[in-house]
């Protein structure tokens, strides 16, 4: 007993000390934001003369791809993204160029190295890297930047929880600082206090739970729990907010010594539908996030950010994660698209039905209102009245948002589809004419299901912001309305086409390396889609599932 008893007491200094050295081993000291410009005079590695070429950065552990450019020399990438820095000196930036080949392996083109060490803090660098062992030249912009403020605590040493932290905290994010590092737009505090009723994944019939929290590309998590399917973790998380569209992925694991963490659930939640200081049960989902799994995940967050700022960020590029699935061939999935643009076409046919409907006289009533109304605005047309009406339009749904159910019964049914384990190994075959075909197919597949996505994600995305799903971007249409009837009520159109025209023209003359964008195509990017609205619609909580239901009153 003595010796079992100092084995635990030891064994528990170790894991204190081990997550002590976890904890300082996740928080990184600096952020490198990179711009991959272009690239300049690669060798060609394809039969017509020309390369298909992308980008992989490297930075320690974490990697990062650039889109492919196809049938160049010269690729335009203009591309823009941030790598942790855990190193005080920085650290090496490892950069290769590859040809994009279908069907086989991607050919080779050339690889060069930045020391970080080297490069001063706070100050963009242009650099023309040439490749080491091909001709060309890689052309980036560097910025090292101080660590944003990122903590993991104990829940005894809340920031938030202090009232003179948050006085600061709130100063730095006030109205006054609006136009001030519109990169830093807020703070999000995360307390992970426990988990109830988790899956067994264990042959002991229990599990080794941790829980990892996400928020775009960063990434951290708690410690482990041993042989505990009711975990307690009790841990503060800090993260700074370059986005406040952006969604917090919460997931548990099993921990595995010799093989890869076992899933155990998941959640997604938008810093915007986050209330301050609510704890709240979340029912952990399946990785799909469209069905439950088993157990309750305990959540405290507050988010604090700058309202300007955060409205800025919507009309710039999202940002994109490292590490993104590779495309799957899916039948169900393309079934899944192919309704959705469906259901937006049966709109629009709709309203075509009813505007056809004035015109054939069905209703004396609706016909003779159409016809007065179609005159009056005929009559009276001016340009502001096209931004006027969707003003409108928008004011009328959250009139009536309150009062309506928006909740749509027929999603989740159209939602559901099995995941598909496709081998994703490359075979040497001796028909390489046939797998060439193939190849070809699949590549036509993807580009089918991703337009057909892409299609419906759009026209679902117009509706949620005229349906007010997040109040935030529909408050910012209003606003942005609400600017255009001003401007083409007291501006001649001739003035503002011309000031559109000379801002289009000069702007590759005043900044050859700005990373071009569509404002119109980034704001609708922060609007959830109906796969998306699915995702982080929370579950209700199950009081049979809770082993503290009789100790606590649990919030849903």
């Amino acid at each position: 007993m003595l010796l079992r008893r100092s084995w635990k007491r030891s064994n528990k200094q170790q894991s204190l000390r081990l997550s002590e050295l976890h904890r300082k081993s996740q928080l990184w000291r600096g952020i490198v934001s990179i711009a991959l410009i272009e690239g300049r005079s690669l060798i060609p590695m394809d039969p017509n003369g020309l390369s298909d070429p992308y980008v992989k950065f490297r930075l320690g552990h974490q990697k990062y791809r650039s889109k492919t450019v196809p049938k160049t020399l010269s690729p335009q990438w203009r591309e823009q993204f941030d790598l942790h820095l855990f190193e005080e000196t920085g650290g090496i930036l490892e950069i290769t160029v590859w040809d994009r080949d279908t069907g086989r392996r991607d050919d080779f083109i050339g690889r060069c190295q930045l020391d970080l060490s080297i490069l001063s803090k706070e100050h963009t660098h242009h650099l023309d890297l040439p490749l080491e062992e091909a001709r060309g030249f890689v052309v980036l912009l560097v910025t090292l930047t101080a660590s944003a403020h990122v903590s993991i605590a104990d829940l005894s040493v809340t920031p938030l929880d202090d009232p003179q932290e948050r006085r600061e905290i709130l100063t730095r994010y006030g109205a006054l600082k609006s136009f001030s590092n519109f990169r830093d737009v807020g703070i999000v505090q995360v307390k992970v206090m426990r988990a109830e009723g988790l899956m067994a994944a264990d042959v002991t019939g229990k599990s080794d739970p941790f829980c990892v929290l996400e928020l775009n590309n960063d990434r951290l998590q708690t410690h482990t729990v041993y042989k505990n399917l009711n975990p307690e973790w009790n841990k503060v998380f800090t993260f700074n907010v370059k986005d406040i569209h952006s969604v917090m992925e919460v997931t548990v694991f099993d921990e595995d010594r010799d093989r890869s963490a076992d899933f155990l659930g998941k959640i997604s939640i938008p810093l915007l539908y986050i209330r301050n200081g609510e704890q709240k049960s979340y029912v952990l989902k399946n990785k799909e996030l469209t069905a439950p799994s088993k157990g309750v995940i305990h959540l405290e967050i507050d988010v604090i950010y700058n309202t300007v700022k955060a409205a800025m960020k919507t009309i710039v590029p999202a940002e994109q994660k490292y590490i993104e699935e590779e495309p799957k061939v899916s039948k169900q999935l393309l079934q899944q698209n192919f309704n959705r643009v469906k259901r937006c076409i049966m709109v629009l046919i709709s309203y075509g039905t009813y505007i056809n409907s004035c015109f054939e006289w069905e209703s004396a009533q609706r016909s003779i209102i159409s016809f007065v109304m179609f005159v009056l605005v005929v009559w009276n047309f001016e340009l502001y009245m096209l931004p006027l009406a969707l003003l409108l339009l928008l004011v009328w749904n959250y009139v009536f948002s309150c009062s309506r159910d928006t909740t749509d019964t027929t999603m989740e049914a159209m939602f559901d589809w099995e995941d598909e384990e496709e081998d994703k190994e490359d075979k040497e075959s001796e028909h390489k004419g046939f797998m060439n075909k193939l190849y070809a197919i699949q590549d036509v597949f993807f580009s089918v299901q991703n337009a057909l996505d892409e299609v419906a994600s759009n026209g679902e995305r117009i509706k949620n912001t005229v349906n007010w799903t997040v109040p935030f971007l529909s408050w910012l249409a209003i606003a942005a309305l609400l600017s255009a009837v001003v401007l083409l009520y007291l501006v001649p159109l001739r003035y503002l086409v011309l000031i559109w025209g000379v801002n289009k023209f000069t702007k590759k003359l005043r900044d050859p390396y700005m990373i071009d964008n569509n404002e119109l195509l980034d704001f609708l990017s922060r609007v959830p889609s109906d796969v998306q609205v699915m995702h982080y619609r929370e579950l209700r909580v199950d009081p049979g599932q809770s082993p503290s239901k009789r100790r606590r009153p649990i919030q849903s």
